[in-house]
């Protein structure tokens, strides 16, 4: 193999196990970003009248979010546990005989000696067994704005929230659709209620950088790995 093949396949290599490493999350993404209700034209009072319907508020309502750009609170109430067992055994075994080789009803013979009758025996064993159990929780508040309205009145809602700490900073990320029924009377929803729902809590700096996997373990780890 000559340098410039090696050179091909080095440079090859360093491009797929560049393509492990995972971009660094960035705050201000425009997804999460909040929506600013649409502007309505000022309706020019005929009568000398001081109400514009651009800055009206209805003054029988409950405060709950009903409109684009409304906030509302979601309340992180989220719990998962699971739990898994297998056990597999299977157990095997043949026997069977040959009788002794004849030929015109006489014994066959080898090297002087009759060739006996013999008997083979196959025996095959598996077992293995596997359990699994997994818990999570995530308790907390993140106030999110409302990005569109459905036909039915369902409120789309989406935002994001950054905390930056003395050893990096940690994000928590919401979306997700909610019913104007199960908002409740301080304009907040439990995330239980959110169809949909896309929930991310992560962190980034040097504490979330020494709980994850190094690109080169990663990659001999990986299905890629032969071995």
């Amino acid at each position: 193999m000559n340098n410039m093949a090696k050179w091909i396949m080095c440079t090859a290599a360093v491009f797929t196990l560049s393509g492990c490493v995972n971009k660094p999350v960035k705050p201000d993404n425009p997804y999460y970003a909040p929506v600013h209700p649409p502007v309505t034209q000022t309706v020019r009072p005929v009568t000398g009248s001081i109400y514009s319907i651009a800055t009206s508020r209805n003054i029988y309502g409950d405060g709950r979010a009903t409109r684009v750009g409304d906030i509302i609170t979601v309340v992180l109430t989220e719990r998962t546990q699971s739990s898994k067992s297998a056990k597999t055994s299977i157990d095997k075994s043949n026997e069977f005989n040959l009788p002794q080789p004849t030929i015109l009803g006489h014994g066959l013979r080898a090297f002087g000696k009759p060739i006996s009758a013999s008997m083979a025996e196959a025996s095959t064993e598996f077992e293995g067994e596997g359990s699994s159990d997994m818990s999570n929780s995530l308790n907390g508040n993140i106030t999110v704005t409302v990005h569109d309205v459905m036909p039915n009145g369902t409120l789309v809602v989406r935002g994001e929230k950054w905390l930056t700490l003395n050893q990096g900073e940690e994000y928590i990320r919401v979306s997700g659709m909610v019913r104007p029924q199960d908002i409740s009377q301080d304009n907040s929803v439990p995330s239980t209620k959110l169809a949909d729902a896309r929930i991310e809590y992560a962190g980034t700096g040097a504490v979330s950088d020494s709980n994850t996997t190094g690109w080169l373990a990663r990659f001999f780890i990986s299905p890629f790995w032969p071995l």
